[in-house]
């Protein structure tokens, strides 16, 4: 049974992104919030990044200005490995079924994190495509982005630049640094031209993995929160080490194995995996 229309299926081949309202039943959802609350909780006895992934680096990750009194918890790496709230979603969800259908049907399992902007965080994810930081042999890659809260136009929405998955791949290197971000000129005109994404909490965006995108600072008093899980079509393999690395990664979550490797023509410069817990601090750099 399709879980999506065919007009829907045409908008992701079109523009490269789909809205999907009520992906998380209620229940899911309050499970999903009450583990992220209690992250953040636990976020107040740290004055730095924490915590371990399976390569040694940070897994929570808090923006500047973090305190117990008040708390910017604003990454968890593979969130996954660590609650079986996310896993099961991960797994589970009706979304996946909608992702197998986009770019299946026989679907891994990439890569998961949570990414948060607390009321009135400064953090701004500038305009990159995630394909430059995870190179694979084909494209076939789309990440489901789940509103844990209510997404408005001040707190800092996702942005999309519909069709660009179509387009370039666009340096995210400059001046021999890799700054996880476009160049200037074509920030300009990802700017005019990028929507938000927009909806109550339980809402879902599915959006391509060459897809140009970013989001700006959160200037209301609501919090923004997203559970990001990303996929990849099974005969798409990985040709660099994950930024997001886990233990589940690869896992077969829809179809079968079918033991083959699709290769598509494309070129590209590596990307660099971030020391640190994520790359807001390579967004941060500038080029020299």
């Amino acid at each position: 049974m399709s879980i999506l229309a065919e007009a829907q299926v045409d908008q992701f081949e079109r523009e490269g992104w789909l809205f999907l309202p009520e992906a998380l039943p209620v229940t899911i959802l309050d499970h999903l919030n009450e583990q992220f609350d209690a992250w953040v909780e636990e976020s107040r006895l740290h004055d730095e990044p924490y915590g371990l992934t399976v390569d040694g680096r940070p897994r929570f990750d808090l923006e500047p200005g973090h305190s117990a009194e008040r708390p910017a918890l604003r990454r968890i790496a593979s969130p996954t490995e660590l609650s079986d709230a996310y896993l099961s979603v991960m797994r589970s969800c009706l979304a996946v079924d909608a992702a197998a259908e986009l770019i299946g049907p026989n679907l891994e399992f990439s890569h998961s994190k949570v990414n948060s902007k607390q009321p009135g965080a400064a953090t701004e994810v500038k305009f990159h495509q995630d394909f430059l930081f995870e190179l694979h042999t084909n494209d076939d890659m789309l990440a489901i982005l789940y509103f844990l809260d209510e997404v408005t136009l001040d707190n800092g929405p996702l942005e999309v630049v519909p069709g660009s998955h179509r387009g370039p791949l666009y340096e995210h290197w400059h001046d021999g640094v890799f700054t996880g971000t476009v160049g200037p000129e074509v920030i300009e005109m990802a700017r005019s031209e990028a929507v938000p994404c927009i909806g109550p909490a339980g809402s879902a965006c599915l959006m391509h993995g060459r897809m140009l995108h970013g989001s700006g600072p959160n200037m209301s008093d609501h919090p923004r929160t997203l559970f990001i899980s990303a996929y990849r079509s099974e005969d798409c393999y990985p040709l660099e080490t994950s930024h997001v690395p886990s233990e589940h990664e690869g896992e077969l979550v829809r179809g079968v194995r079918t033991n083959r490797v699709r290769c598509t023509s494309m070129e590209m410069a590596f990307s660099e995996v971030p020391t640190g817990a994520s790359f807001f601090g390579q967004q941060a750099q500038e080029a020299s």
